[in-house]
């Protein structure tokens, strides 16, 4: 009988060490792209209408020199790709991506010949030679584009901009973290620092639109709606680290 009892508890023992890999093997992740793509979009909402080359965006160029804040608060980029409405004209009018310390033909290279190219060419890989270079000296991560933006920041080794004219708060104390259970049992908690997101974040960036600002009042929050593009999904499937590196966000995890 002892003996018998002995392998019952190494049998749970087994399964509890199990069952996140097989709670991760459950879920769709998204293919994972080249490094030097991660992070890269194509906006194409007018440009192959008017038959120019679709404007490849590369967030690991631009994260170097400003935060997600300045961009998606200040300058009104919506998050999600080909939902803003962008236009040359815009743009030669200080707006979007030809806002002062952007492309204005000032701090960065403006919207002349023969600069058209640089943005207009439709190649998802194009600048990985530079990545190649920019890689080499920020420290490591083992996903996405492997690359640890928040060790490069906390390092001193990129100085982004944080705001343009909209200066923020800085007496706003986030040093709390959100502790969520997992739906599945035997999967650890989810933990959510502030303090590392509101460096590259404002708070209007997720509140009150993607999370209500209540803790666990936010309806429908799930795995399966975050591989959607919801919730967290809205960063961390295509421009923050992947939803498939498990263990930043569930940090009791044994294996990822």
């Amino acid at each position: 009988m002892p003996h018998k009892a002995g392998k019952l508890i190494i049998l749970a023992c087994l399964l509890g060490m199990l069952l996140p890999a097989v709670s991760r093997g459950f879920w769709n992740f998204p293919p994972a792209p080249p490094a030097y793509e991660y992070g890269n979009l194509l906006i194409s909402r007018t440009s192959e209408k008017n038959g120019v080359k679709p404007v490849t965006f590369s967030h690991w160029v631009h994260r170097q020199r400003h935060t997600c804040r300045v961009c998606h608060f200040e300058l009104e980029f919506n998050m999600k790709a080909n939902t803003t409405e962008i236009t040359e004209k815009t743009n030669r009018a200080g707006l979007h991506c030809g806002a002062p310390t952007c492309h204005d033909g000032k701090s960065v290279f403006g919207h002349e010949e023969p600069h058209c190219k640089k943005c207009h060419n439709g190649d998802k890989a194009y600048g990985k030679e530079k990545f190649a270079e920019l890689s080499s000296r920020l420290p490591e991560s083992n996903s996405g584009n492997m690359i640890n933006w928040s060790a490069a920041l906390r390092k001193g080794l990129i100085s982004p901009v944080h705001y343009i004219s909209l200066k923020p708060k800085t007496d706003m104390n986030f040093k709390e973290k959100l502790t969520l259970e997992a739906e599945w049992s035997n999967v650890p908690p989810a933990v959510f620092p502030h303090k590392p997101h509101i460096q590259w974040l404002d708070c209007n960036n997720c509140h009150p639109d993607i999370f209500n600002i209540k803790k666990k009042t936010t309806k429908h929050f799930a795995m399966a709606r975050i591989l959607k593009g919801e919730f967290c999904g809205v960063c961390h499937l295509n421009v923050a680290f992947p939803m498939s590196n498990c263990k930043p966000c569930h940090p009791g995890m044994k294996s990822h």
